[in-house]
């Protein structure tokens, strides 16, 4: 079913990994996408495969406002409106907290945070300026809702994320405009460079003990943006595999018996 049809996207980090899942699917789903993503090599290559009279690929630094309100402006000038926007672009440094660079801190929140809300000010005040409404689906990560090792920046902005979602969610329902944000926990993109310490760190945490595929991200992208979430905004979707709500993970056959039975 085209539950897209008419509709436009604009997807931010989609060159690659989830962003290009998420454009794939949208595409499949009957929309018009405008790809932006900093990696020029990487766009071009990624937006040759699709077609071209559906889709509009733009270079884009999301962390600079001018860069932003004149890409915005592109896309309107192109497609005429903005429906949906995926605030998918991101960048991750792991570091000790003790050991951050101030400067590597910064870049951090200002691509995964700054460059969200800037992006969510643009395509919000063009869907206000449409008069129809919209969606507006922000990337947060399981980062932003629970603490980890080697992530506190990357977590940082993902927390705010998650609340800035919630933020936005309240001043801009009035125009009919709906935000959420999907908190994904291992996928098997580039991004996710896990060594096997650190993966078997998660699969450990993990009801399903496997990482994501970036369609399965998609999915509830796709979802979020489509008729059937109509009355669902500022929450925040996990999708992770059971990592978020597990706390002791352990064989339970292998577990020793209560020493004591119940009376």
């Amino acid at each position: 079913m085209m539950r897209l049809a008419g509709k436009v996207a604009v997807v931010t980090g989609a060159a690659q990994g989830i962003g290009l899942a998420i454009t794939q699917r949208y595409l499949a789903d009957g929309a018009m996408v405008a790809m932006l993503d900093i990696d020029r090599a990487k766009l071009a290559e990624s937006a040759a495969t699709l077609p071209a009279d559906r889709v509009l690929a733009l270079p884009l630094d999301i962390s600079k406002p001018e860069q932003v309100a004149a890409t915005f402006a592109a896309v309107v000038a192109r497609f005429g409106r903005c429906d949906v926007l995926v605030n998918n672009a991101a960048v991750s440094f792991r570091s000790s907290f003790l050991d951050m660079p101030a400067d590597k801190w910064a870049r951090v929140i200002d691509i995964n945070l700054n460059g969200s809300f800037l992006c969510g000010q643009a395509a919000a005040r063009q869907m206000v300026a449409q008069g129809q409404g919209g969606r507006i689906i922000n990337m947060a990560s399981t980062s932003g809702l629970r603490g980890g090792s080697a992530r506190s920046a990357y977590g940082a902005a993902k927390g705010g994320i998650i609340n800035l979602t919630r933020a936005m969610a309240v001043e801009l329902g009035e125009y009919g405009i709906l935000v959420n944000a999907i908190a994904p926990g291992p996928v098997l993109t580039a991004m996710a460079n896990h060594d096997a310490v650190q993966k078997q760190a998660f699969l450990d945490r993990m009801a399903l003990k496997r990482y994501a595929t970036p369609e399965e991200i998609a999915a509830v992208a796709a979802f979020l943006a489509g008729p059937d979430s109509s009355f669902i905004t500022g929450e925040t979707i996990s999708v992770d595999g059971g990592f978020h709500n597990a706390g002791m993970i352990m064989d339970i056959k292998q577990m020793a018996p209560s020493a004591k039975a119940l009376p």
